[in-house]
């Protein structure tokens, strides 16, 4: 059972979400919060498997709250979605280096939200593909010019490839494919690099790929 904690300010926003996950077998709200203090009070009585983060709420916005989740070593298995609408896209980046998983548009569609959901309570990262990857790509440029570093040496070259793929946005399945091996060799390559790098979880893979220069927009690895 995947285990939501729901943080919006807007109550008709928390019961839709509430109403469309409830409806789900392997799916279950335990909390609710109007404002970041609230979800982080709340996740940390639930210790939920994953957060669904509003940005712009009062007292405390989703941001702050979300780098509080990521620093508590004691909610590590706790992962947090940020909710946006296209005019708060400028604090997408911000959002995942402090310790989001991935973002939903809140216009996505019922069918994709809870693939996103499941996607991430697996351990994956909403970082694609289409308008996310985009966003997380031009962000990434605009918060910081890369710079010589060597936060990559502990990885193999084999490793540095799998991180550049994950950078673009590839899953397992896709990474497999472009390197011919198996899922599961994939999935292991991408584990060992995490742990190397310190990385809470895929999209932290993504904003190191960017801000080290293993990866740049418009590239293809």
């Amino acid at each position: 059972m995947i285990r939501v904690v729901l943080a919006d300010d807007q109550a008709l926003v928390r019961a839709g979400l509430r109403a469309l996950l409830d409806d789900q077998d392997d799916i279950e709200v335990v909390g609710e919060a109007a404002n970041g203090r609230e979800a982080i009070d709340v996740v940390k009585t639930q210790r939920p498997d994953l957060v669904l983060m509003d940005i712009r709420m009062p007292e405390l916005d989703g941001l702050a709250a979300t780098r509080t989740i990521a620093a508590d070593s004691a909610l590590a298995d706790t992962k947090v979605v940020i909710l946006t609408t296209f005019d708060l896209d400028e604090y997408v980046f911000e959002a995942v280096r402090t310790g989001a998983s991935g973002f939903l548009v809140k216009d996505t569609e019922p069918t994709e939200l809870l693939q996103g959901v499941r996607a991430v309570a697996r351990g994956d990262a909403l970082l694609s593909p289409g308008v996310t990857k985009r966003l997380i790509a031009e962000f990434a440029t605009r918060s910081r010019e890369t710079t010589p570093t060597r936060k990559l040496d502990p990885l193999t070259e084999r490793e540095r490839e799998v991180v550049a793929l994950v950078g673009e946005g590839l899953s397992n399945d896709e990474i497999a494919e472009r390197l011919v091996m198996s899922p599961a060799t994939a999935k292991t390559h991408v584990s060992r690099a995490m742990i190397k790098l310190h990385a809470r979880d895929r999209a932290q893979l993504v904003v190191l790929a960017y801000e080290t220069g293993l990866v740049r927009p418009g590239w293809s690895a």
